[in-house]
C-alpha cells in the first residue's frame, strides 16, 4: 500500500465528519447513531439524504452546498477515495455533510425505520454479467434493504452512463409495479437537466465531454408487496 493511502487512512481516523465502523461491530451491535442521525450526529433535525457508493464524495459535497437545509451522508467502503470529499468538506467548514465508511451490503444496519428522506445512486457499478445482477445497487435485494429505512414518500435517484443498468432498473420497477416519477435516457438534452441533476463528478464530466449520454431515473419503492427480482428471460430482453 502506498504512503499516500496510508496517510489518508490515518487522517480519516481524525476527521470529525467521518464515521468508520468495523465489519463485526456493524453486524453484531446496534449502531450508535441508528435512529438519531439528525439530532445525534448532525445536531440538526433536517431531512437526511444518502449517496450510496459515493466514491470521492463530489456529488455528496455538491448537494450539501446547494441545500444547506438538508443533511447529506456519503457512503462507501473505499476510504482513500472518500478522504477527498471528507477533507474538502472539513476544510470548507460544510457542516451538513458527513461520510460513513462501510459496505453497502450492511446499509440497513445503520438506519432506523423512515429515518432517511432520499437516496442518490450516482454511477454505481452496473455489474454487467447477469450472474452478478444481485450486486447491482438497484437489485431487488438492495431495494428491499432501502425500504427498511427510506420514508414511504421518499425517492431514489439513479444517474448512470450504463444503459444496461438503466433498462434493468426500469424493468424491475415495472415488474413490481413500483412508481417511476421521472426518467430520461439523455439527461442533458431533457427537461430534467436542472441544477440538482447537473452536479457532475469528475468521471461524469469526462463522459459528457466524449458525447456519451447520461441516463436518469427517479422512483419510489413504497409498496406492501415483496420486491421480486426479474426472471432471467426478462433481463435478457433488454
Amino acid at each position: 500500500m502506498g504512503k499516500n493511502k496510508l496517510a489518508r487512512f490515518a487522517e480519516m481516523e481524525t476527521l470529525p465528519n467521518v464515521v468508520q465502523v468495523p465489519f463485526n461491530e456493524a453486524l453484531n451491535t446496534k449502531f450508535q447513531f441508528k435512529g438519531i442521525w439528525k439530532q445525534g450526529f448532525f445536531k440538526k433535525n433536517n431531512p437526511l439524504v444518502l449517496e450510496l457508493g459515493c466514491g470521492k464524495g463530489e456529488y455528496t459535497v455538491g448537494l450539501a452546498k446547494r441545500f444547506p437545509e438538508k443533511n447529506f451522508l456519503g457512503v462507501d467502503i473505499k476510504g482513500s477515495r472518500m478522504w477527498v470529499g471528507a477533507k474538502k468538506a472539513f476544510n470548507e467548514k460544510i457542516s451538513n455533510v458527513a461520510f460513513l465508511r462501510t459496505r453497502i451490503e450492511l446499509i440497513d444496519s445503520f438506519f432506523d425505520t423512515s429515518e432517511v428522506d432520499e437516496i442518490w445512486l450516482t454511477f454505481p457499478d452496473p455489474q454487467v454479467k447477469p450472474r452478478r445482477a444481485k450486486k447491482r445497487l438497484t437489485s431487488s435485494e438492495f431495494l428491499t434493504k432501502y425500504r427498511k429505512f427510506l420514508k414511504n414518500d421518499g425517492c431514489i435517484h439513479l444517474k448512470t452512463d450504463s444503459f444496461l443498468l438503466f433498462d434493468y432498473t426500469r424493468m424491475l420497477l415495472n415488474y413490481n409495479s413500483l412508481q417511476i416519477v421521472s426518467e430520461t435516457n439523455d439527461l442533458y438534452s431533457s427537461e430534467f437537466a436542472d441544477d440538482i441533476r447537473s452536479i457532475q463528478t469528475h468521471y461524469e464530466s469526462l463522459f459528457v465531454e466524449k458525447g456519451e449520454k447520461i441516463t436518469y431515473l427517479k422512483f419510489n419503492i413504497y409498496s406492501q408487496n415483496k420486491i421480486i427480482e426479474l426472471p432471467n428471460e426478462e433481463e435478457i430482453k433488454q
